[in-house]
């Protein structure tokens, strides 16, 4: 990473001069000056085709936000990752979550050591397990095989398996159900327990740590759930974990068999492709799996090797730092026209906003200008109907995301989206409407295409986006894989529990002191009242 202040960079200044003469164009006239606009910005990897020509871009743009990326030494960064450097500096951690995917016989490695044959061994392990419980083999307490699974997690152990369940759908085994529990509210559990056979039923614990306040505190409901209605013996045939502390999971019941590590290498909201996938492993089979595992390698192999003007994630990444930096673009808006990918966004608000969510860059001072933007979102046909009025006509630039699939058929579903992201690049300034209908457009859109919603097309989408994140976190000056950001309030929830039952509570403010009265109020049967 370059010693120089980004914003003091001769490549930042080119940009700021360049943005001040393209502010002004307007992409309906960048789409009529040139006709092979559409060819010139857009990309085909495999069955990924990425359109990015609805951006407010040139060709000279791109070349100094390239420029800008040499400056920042993207490309040394990117080969730091992939040799197993200590890049998360603050954690003082490698981050080889492409390990996981590598299903060459490569060697990748962290201080010295290969990794790859304990990835391949836990695989093979997660594949023997996975198989036995879809063929029937894993047998309950009570001799019934396991057809319902419930993983219970949190975080990256929660919206990445959940996200790739729902995506997968038409991949998973017909008799089996897959569930995913975080909300320590018990609602969420309750309402999962109460369709399920308990003599049928195996919970993944998934924590790497097997400390996780709100991972516990449902594991230990789902064992006296089990206990309940099995007794206490029937523990360790019908709960799994993915943990490295091996003594908590024996100390819970479950037989060090059952056991799946992680690496302290892979960040939670890269886990996906670890143990942590195990539920998924089970519910659409090893095959599927072994496929999303090779789509997100065919896009770290492109990713590490293509040059940076031909660098699919560099490029996205680019044009994001275009936008926050250049375009005042506050927020990106993913928007999947496909229902299984529906989840997508809330995968991608934790991917994008806990790893570039920064104030501080890696030195310890201050970031220069604007940094991760806000990343919301929702199924397109459904978001059409709420906040797309917002994406239309407001002050605020919010460039969009725009993801479908091109099989099966559906004509007036990919109709909607490619009118939407025409829309928002033309607008509509017919000068005898009323001012409430018009709009000026010149709104930024990308649209991704997967031939279809198969594993391995899945699998380089994710990684994609993970790259590109990557990328805009080596150009920020930011540490993308750490989140000291959520660690005070997990401590001061672990203090203010204690108050919550009755206990002595000192020092807090006085609204912190007040949210609990009425609390405790409430929670003895009295009515709470105000001043």
């Amino acid at each position: 990473m370059t010693g120089h202040p980004l914003t003091t960079l001769p490549a930042w200044a080119a940009l700021e001069t360049h943005a001040s003469a393209l502010r002004e164009a307007h992409l309906r006239d960048l789409f009529a000056g040139d006709p092979d606009r559409f060819a010139r910005f857009s990309f085909t990897l495999g069955p990924l085709l990425a359109d990015y020509s609805k951006n407010r871009v040139t060709a000279e743009t791109m070349g100094l936000l390239m420029e800008l990326a040499r400056a920042r030494d993207v490309e040394a960064g990117r080969a730091a990752m992939f040799a197993g450097a200590h890049i998360n500096t603050t954690e003082d951690r490698a981050v080889l979550h492409v390990a996981l995917r590598n299903r060459a016989q490569r060697p990748m490695m962290v201080d010295g050591i290969d990794v790859m044959p304990e990835v391949r061994s836990v695989r093979e392990r997660i594949n023997a397990f996975a198989r036995q419980v879809r063929t029937g083999g894993w047998l309950g307490a009570t001799g019934k095989p396991i057809r319902h699974i419930v993983n219970i997690g949190i975080g990256g152990s929660h919206l990445g398996p959940m996200f790739v369940a729902e995506a997968l759908r038409d991949f998973q085994q017909a008799d089996l159900s897959v569930a995913f529990i975080s909300n320590p509210d018990r609602a969420q559990l309750d309402d999962a327990l109460a369709a399920l056979n308990p003599a049928a039923t195996l919970f993944i614990v998934a924590s790497k740590t097997f400390t996780t306040a709100e991972t516990m505190f449902n594991a230990g409901a789902a064992r006296t759930w089990l206990v309940d209605k099995l007794g206490e013996s029937a523990v360790g045939k019908h709960f799994a974990a993915i943990s490295t502390n091996l003594d908590a999971a024996a100390a819970f019941g479950i037989p060090k068999d059952n056991v799946f590590p992680m690496w302290d290498w892979v960040g939670g909201r890269y886990s996906v492709w670890s143990a942590i996938g195990l539920a998924l492993t089970i519910a659409c089979g090893p095959e599927a799996f072994d496929q999303f595992l090779a789509g997100a390698e065919a896009m770290d192999r492109h990713f590490e090797t293509s040059s940076l003007d031909q660098n699919l994630p560099v490029i996205l990444a680019m044009i994001g730092v275009w936008h926050a930096d250049f375009l005042d673009s506050p927020a990106v808006a993913i928007l999947p026209y496909d229902h299984r990918l529906r989840l997508l966004p809330f995968h991608l608000q934790q991917l994008d906003m806990e790893s570039n969510g920064k104030g501080v860059m890696t030195d310890g001072t201050p970031v220069a200008g604007e940094t991760g933007p806000i990343v919301f979102g929702g199924g397109g046909s459904d978001s059409q109907h709420s906040f797309f009025q917002l994406l239309h006509q407001s002050p605020r630039h919010i460039p969009c995301d725009f993801i479908g699939a091109l099989k099966p058929s559906r004509d007036l579903l990919l109709a909607n989206m490619f009118a939407q992201a025409e829309a928002l690049m033309i607008g509509r300034t017919d000068a005898n409407l009323p001012p409430h209908r018009r709009f000026s457009g010149n709104r930024s859109s990308t649209t991704l295409l997967l031939e279809e919603l198969s594993p391995y097309a899945l699998g380089m989408l994710m990684a994609l986006y993970e790259h590109k994140v990557f990328v805009q976190g080596l150009v920020w000056g930011i540490n993308s894989f750490d989140q000291w950001g959520v660690e005070l309030g997990k401590e001061l929830a672990k203090s203010l529990q204690p108050a919550l039952t009755g206990g002595a509570l000192k020092g807090r403010d006085s609204s912190t002191n007040g949210l609990i009265a009425a609390y405790l109020k409430a929670k003895s049967g009295t009515k709470a009242g105000g001043a």
